[in-house]
Parts: C-alpha cells; sequence; structure tokens
C-alpha cells in the first residue's frame, strides 16, 4: 500500500472514531497498517474454488478455558 494512502486511511480512520493517535505512536500505527494491508492482500488473491466451504463459527477460548470435547473434534 502507497504511504500516502495508509496516512490518509489512518487519519480518516481515527478522525471517524474519534481516535486520537499521539505523534510517537504514528509511525508505529501506520507500520502496522500497511503490514495488516498487505496481508489482507495475500488472502483477497486466494482464488475460491466450488468445494472451499465457509469455516464455523469461530468461537476463541484463553489458556485456562474448559475445552469442550464436543467442539474439539
Amino acid at each position: 500500500m502507497d504511504s500516502e494512502i495508509a496516512q490518509a486511511y489512518v487519519d480518516a480512520a481515527a478522525a471517524a472514531l474519534d481516535l486520537p493517535i499521539h505523534p510517537d505512536h504514528r509511525p508505529g500505527v501506520l507500520t502496522y497498517f500497511r503490514l495488516a494491508a498487505a496481508m489482507a492482500d495475500l488472502v483477497a488473491g486466494q482464488a475460491l474454488h466450488v468445494e472451499d466451504d465457509p469455516a464455523p463459527v469461530f468461537v476463541p477460548i484463553g489458556p485456562g478455558d474448559r475445552v469442550d470435547k464436543k467442539l474439539a473434534r
């Protein structure tokens, strides 16, 4: 993603969310945003085939959570 586009997107999203970004944090935010955009491009670039099914509902669990044996199969 072009640096100017990333900056404009981050600025617009922060303004829309009324989310201040401290000037010291801005370089890291922009770096992460460009990284996330690059990962999204990789995913979006994969072709889906007829046999591809959507994943079941993802329910995150924490390290100490008990796992239901029915769901763990």
